[in-house]
């Protein structure tokens, strides 16, 4: 629900809403005529590659850096500009210097250009030659005595004993002062460490005196401390987000998945230049198994780590080695080292490892897979066994070390690792759970013990979060076994994988086709399903939902299977919250309400659990409560769910929550923690290729901006918005619809705004998708209302009517209510206006409560009331301006005016700009709860709490808690 009046789109707002209506219609169209649709991958849409090939590649994620450069070279244009990029090897300083380069060149510019080398960085004067040699024919323009020491310097002529060094530098300066009289000039040095010393003393001259000249100067060092150069604004390029590693991946040729995948991405540790290689070495590697091919990786440091002595070399092999680089004293004991720390010193002299803390760490992370995968097999598991050796009192980390050694199957080894899960699952770390699982299967010599070991791995992975993984897991237990114990659990992993890839119909069939074994597996299964249902909006799915729930009940002499993925639900109710959260998603109408009810009535136990059984129960109910339109309530245990889920550091399990979870924080008015949600969600879901949380993510995005008013940003990329198909992912396609409708209403294009609106509901005006359609009738009516089309919304009106029950949830009461008044009969507009804009339950919605005042005062003014519209408006237009509204905000103020009243701005949500842990403790502070209480609840330390507090005190304008207090009453 957007700005209500109609205004010209700007031409660039015009451009955005046609070309995402386009693509919107085009996607729509196509699945809905074939009656299915499919991502081009089981991935996420990656960024498509421009003519550049891989060269552009490596541009991924320096977008902010680039247009910095790219400015720097625009400036260059009316004065001098310089600029040091500093970064480690492989972070991308020559693509970028290549993109100024390009940039340059299509500007008009000279680009002069010149590269350090180590060989030659005791050669006088190498780089200022591979710089300047294009501009010596403009040597004849100088002074004699200038052109002849820039000659000798060239060595285009013999050297005379009486040439000094000043004369060159001045000649140096008056060329390229000369030349960028008529023409900008670029100059790119790379790699300056290497630079000779002569060279840099001249450009160093020359670039303190260009102040007023047309010359932009771009240089470029490996490591994050500045050579002995001008100083210069430096650029620093830190490692690429997780997010944006995750794109470099998708756009390389067929990259990896699952657990390869995840381990690629931590291995690379975002270095641009360790994706690329490490993709394309698991690209390369043999078909029947073994290591990597990685030459080309070894070969990038082979100067240097040949150049070390033997016993250095094996103390590199044996960090290596070590997965989690084991603590220096491990390292030299299992080399046999002893204690003598200068060993490592070759190394550290030759730049590729660092000691610090008691730590290996290797500079680069190539360093490390071309010190591991360039040693002979014979000395990896030599290594590896000597590792083992001196790990006796760590059971964990010495399993993996002996499963690394053995060369086939070990039933020792295999339940070592599966203890060594056993640990990491009771501390949450579900990556490490799933890592130590599978490798325990793979060392497993009776299949029936591997499929049991596979199962569990899908579990943990499934809780992990990773689709990929768990769908390669899926295939590994089919194959082994026909139990149906072992194919139940991972048939929930198989299914839940299928779903957040978008291929929904799939996903069913997967969670429906196996008998499970016991109740808690069936309970697994259900739940999977309900999910699906929920996502699809298939009638069909819905329908099945109450007889998957049937399979869920326990039998006399049942035992809850321990490798179920809902093993822990019979404690504290969480089976109960599991089963109410199928049947609401079945039918939220009929079930949601009562069910949230009858959950809130249940004692608390005295000691409240924790763990996936809490996650899970929490998880359930604030899914209940969003169906139930409980809004503040879903958010509320959505949030204490996230809490447990981030002591464990594997937010994964939330996959499917956070769309509901950022929807309900847009719906509620907390915005700034949706913009959070939403980023964290949008890298969890292109690092794990959750397909459709991708879409609706980027949608929901799209739909925040539009209800802030803002016109001017880009629709999403074409890949996002196309990524999944959309006739089985009906949710993906009511957040799309919504999403281009809204943008349209910013942009006051009110006709392409009713055009998406009204195909949320098929032509008889039923819901596309049965939950969230309903949740836009008020656009939909209020586009209506505006472009004269009520009688076309009529239908939808009456089919939503039909749809909620003779019992709706207060917030579609209140949305019916307002939708009645906009396209409704004319006679009966005020008594719905009023029922919509008066009921206090709609406090929940701010920003529809704050529509219903505007709409009903501009109702009023026209009747000419304009008394009684003046103070709605005003209410209104506080809201809007507290969450950033600007577009809702603005209208106000007009009507304001119209009335009779000079609008005076509103005061800004103090919230909106602390992070949202912060505003958590902010509330629970101004509840009266004392510090300690506060980090108990948040898992915090009283000390981070204190902290909080201390920080965000002068940002909002208080100096105790009882002024927070009085800062939450208007609220």
């Amino acid at each position: 629900m957007v700005r209500l009046f109609r205004r010209t789109p700007t031409a660039r707002g015009r451009r955005g809403i046609e070309r995402q209506g386009r693509i919107i219609d085009e996607r729509i169209g196509g699945a809905l005529a074939a009656g299915r649709g499919r991502s081009r991958s089981d991935g996420g849409a990656g960024e498509a590659l421009g003519d550049e090939g891989r060269a552009a590649t490596t541009l991924v994620g320096r977008r902010v850096e680039l247009a910095q450069i790219l400015d720097a070279v625009d400036a260059g244009r009316s004065g001098p500009r310089a600029m040091l990029l500093l970064g480690e090897a492989g972070t991308g300083k020559t693509a970028l210097l290549a993109a100024a380069a390009r940039h340059g060149r299509e500007v008009g510019s000279l680009v002069l250009s010149a590269r350090g080398c180590a060989a030659e960085a005791e050669q006088p004067f190498a780089v200022l030659h591979q710089l300047l040699v294009p501009l010596l024919p403009k040597a004849g323009d100088l002074p004699g005595h200038q052109r002849q020491a820039l000659e000798a310097a060239f060595g285009v002529v013999p050297a005379t004993p009486g040439h000094d060094r000043k004369s060159l530098r001045v000649a140096v300066l008056n060329l390229l002062a000369g030349v960028s009289r008529h023409r900008p000039v670029l100059l790119i040095v790379d790699d300056v460490r290497h630079v000779d010393r002569d060279s840099l003393d001249v450009l160093g001259f020359a670039m303190r005196r260009l102040t007023t000249e047309a010359v932009t100067v771009l240089l470029a060092a490996r490591g994050h401390t500045a050579p002995e150069v001008p100083d210069l604004p430096v650029l620093s390029l830190a490692p690429l987000s997780r997010r944006e590693a995750a794109r470099l991946l998708d756009a390389q040729p067929e990259p990896p998945a699952g657990r390869a995948r995840i381990d690629l991405l931590e291995q690379a540790a975002g270095n641009p230049l360790a994706i690329i290689e490490l993709c394309r070495a698991a690209r390369e590697a043999p078909t029947g198994g073994g290591p990597p091919q990685t030459l080309r990786i070894q070969e990038m440091f082979a100067d240097r780590s040949r150049a070390l002595p033997a016993a250095t070399q094996r103390l590199i092999l044996y960090a290596a080695a070590s997965p989690d680089q084991e603590n220096l004293q491990t390292i030299m004991a299992a080399a046999g080292a002893g204690a003598d720390l200068g060993m490592w010193a070759p190394a550290e002299d030759a730049g590729l490892i660092g000691i610090s803390g008691g730590r290996v760490g290797f500079r680069h992370p190539l360093v490390r897979t071309a010190a591991y995968d360039g040693a002979p097999a014979h000395l990896r598991q030599r290594a590896h066994t000597d590792l083992a050796a001196v790990l006796g009192a760590e059971p964990e980390r010495r399993a993996w070390h002996l499963a690394a050694a053995r060369t086939g199957t070990d039933e020792s080894v295999a339940a070592a690792l599966e203890d060594t899960a056993e640990l990491a699952g009771r501390r949450g770390g579900f990556f490490a759970t799933a890592r130590a699982l599978e490798r325990s299967a793979e060392c497993s010599p009776d299949p029936r013990d591997r499929a049991r070991r596979y199962a569990k791995a899908i579990r943990a992975v499934q809780n992990a979060g990773d689709p990929s993984w768990a769908r390669e897991l899926y295939g590994k237990v089919a194959a082994l076994t026909r139990d149906p114990g072992p194919l139940g659990v991972a048939a929930c992993g198989a299914g839940t994988a299928l779903s957040l890839f978008g291929r929904q119909r799939e996903a069913f069939e997967a969670l429906t086709r196996h008998p499970p074994a016991d109740g808690t597996t069936s309970l697994s299964l259900a739940a999977a399903a309900g999910a699906v249902a929920y996502q699809s909006g298939l009638p069909e799915m819905r329908r099945s939902l109450p007889g998957l729930l049937d399979r869920t009940e326990r039998k006399d002499g049942d035992t809850p299977d321990a490798d179920s993925s809902y093993a822990g639900l019979t404690e504290a109710g969480a089976a109960d919250a599991v089963r109410a959260v199928v049947l609401a998603e079945a039918d939220p109408v009929t079930h949601a309400p009562p069910l949230l009810r009858r959950l809130g009535r249940r004692r608390k136990p005295a000691r409240p659990p924790t763990g996936l059984a809490e996650t899970a129960r929490l998880h359930a109910i604030a899914a209940i409560a969003w169906l139930a339109d409980e809004t503040d309530l879903c958010v509320t245990t959505f949030r204490q769910a996230y809490d447990l889920l981030r002591v464990h550091g594997s937010i994964g399990v939330g996959a499917r929550s956070f769309v509901p979870m950022a929807s309900a924080l847009v719906d509620s008015g907390r915005w700034t923690e949706a913009d959070e949600l939403l980023e964290e969600a949008a890298t969890l879901a292109a690092v794990h290729q959750w397909s459709h949380v991708q879409v609706d993510v980027a949608a929901l995005r799209a739909t925040l901006r539009g209800l802030r008013g803002r016109t001017g940003g880009e629709p999403p990329d074409d890949p996002v918005w196309t990524a999944v198909g959309l006739e089985e992912n009906r949710a993906t396609r009511a957040h799309l619809l919504r999403a281009a409708g809204t943008a349209a209403m910013a942009a006051g294009d009110l006709d392409e705004a009713f055009r998406h609106f009204r195909r949320l509901f098929d032509e008889d005006g039923v819901p596309a998708h049965y939950f969230l359609s309903p949740r836009s009738v008020v656009d939909l009516a209020l586009v209506a209302q505006r472009t004269g089309r009520r009688e076309e919304a009529a239908p939808v009106l009456a089919a939503v009517r039909d749809a909620v029950g003779d019992r709706p949830t207060s917030r579609m009461t209140l949305l019916l209510h307002h939708a009645a008044a906009l396209a409704g009969a004319p006679r009966d507009a005020e008594h719905h206006f009023r029922l919509a804009a008066v009921n206090p339950a709609g406090d929940q919605w701010p920003v529809a409560r704050a529509q219903a005042r505007l709409h009903y005062a501009q109702w009023l003014r026209r009747k000419r009331r304009p008394l009684e519209a003046r103070p709605l408006l005003s209410a209104a237009l506080e809201t809007f301006v507290r969450l950033g509204a600007e577009g809702l905000a603005d209208e106000a103020r007009g009507e304001l005016r119209a009335s009779g009243v000079a609008a005076s701005p509103s005061r800004a949500d103090p919230l909106s700009g602390l992070t949202a842990q912060q505003q958590q403790i902010v509330r629970l502070a101004a509840r009266g709860l004392r510090n300690r209480e506060i980090a108990e609840q948040l898992m915090l330390s009283p000390r981070t709490v204190s902290s909080h507090l201390y920080n965000v005190y002068p940002k909002l304008g208080v100096s105790s808690r009882h002024q927070l207090r009085d800062l939450f009453e208007d609220r």
